[in-house]
């Protein structure tokens, strides 16, 4: 995860914008606003107000468009944008054909990132599955932000599209491109693939293809290779597995977990208070469900 930064008051981040907008016309545009980026970004995952972050959020997509805009090719700021957009939709919206409209914008991006970084992946979403699993195979460990960012919206987009069986067969693809991240840098983003590769296996019932133990396993490394920091694992790792098998407890000591954790951690901080808000929903709701 990104490193901690000093917050900025959210209420002047509006005004920053317009400061940085002229400069962003201007000869180093593309520096200025990759910096800009990455800052905003780190005070966003330090956040531990939920409504200011929601609120704030769109104004953010649009002005990393604008950048996007001016400098078409960046590979960071499309890395940037395809994290901020899955990450967006995935904690704020609930309504379904938004949740598809802004997966599907950072599944693009994510993309034309890798394309960007790597000529060697360019055009691989409608190249044949042999194809693409020789370009993935191929990667290097410098490729693995591309990857894991690529890799990380198409499961978005994919859970976001999952009544669409075309989207639901691309699972593969996802699952080669977080193998190759797990053998490059399994530690990479906390040991994020595990949990992707985690969601993936839990995503349909047994009987309709789910791999519920094989996702156990996804989420107990992730657990163990990010130390406990992202309640969110535990949170996923309850909703996808513990309910689809109904272990009722397994179930409720991981949420409770969440709930007593001190979710101030830096680089987590945002996920980590969302997650408390979700464990509380689901136990409220466990009753009812198992």
């Amino acid at each position: 995860m990104l490193p901690y930064r000093p917050r900025t008051p959210y209420w002047i981040l509006p005004w920053t914008v317009l400061l940085f907008l002229p400069l962003v016309w201007m000869g180093r545009a593309s520096a200025i606003a990759g910096r800009f980026a990455d800052s905003l970004s780190a005070v966003t995952l330090d956040a531990n107000d939920l409504e200011t972050v929601g609120t704030g959020g769109p104004a953010y997509l649009l002005m990393i468009d604008g950048f996007l805009r001016e400098d078409p090719h960046d590979e960071s700021l499309l890395l940037s944008a395809a994290n901020l957009y899955a990450a967006y939709a995935g904690l704020y919206v609930t309504d379904p054909a938004r949740k598809r409209a802004l997966t599907d914008k950072a599944l693009d991006y994510a993309l034309k990132a890798l394309c960007t970084r790597n000529r060697n992946g360019c055009g691989l979403r409608k190249a044949p599955f042999d194809v693409f699993r020789k370009a993935v195979d191929a990667a290097k460990t410098v490729d693995v932000p591309a990857l894991y960012t690529l890799g990380s919206t198409w499961a978005a987009w994919i859970e976001a599209h999952q009544d669409d069986w075309d989207a639901v067969a691309e699972i593969a693809r996802v699952d080669a491109l977080m193998t190759r991240v797990i053998t490059l840098n399994e530690g990479y983003r906390d040991g994020g693939a595990h949990q992707y590769l985690g969601i993936l296996a839990t995503l349909l019932p047994p009987a309709l293809g789910g791999r519920p133990e094989i996702g156990r396993h996804h989420f107990e490394r992730a657990l163990a290779l990010s130390g406990g920091k992202n309640l969110m694992v535990k949170v996923t790792y309850a909703r996808r597995y513990a309910r689809l098998v109904f272990d009722r407890a397994l179930h409720d000591r991981l949420l409770t977990e969440v709930i007593e954790a001190d979710p101030e951690v830096a680089g987590h901080t945002l996920v980590n208070t969302m997650a408390q808000k979700e464990a509380r929903l689901l136990l409220d709701d466990a009753d009812d469900y198992f």
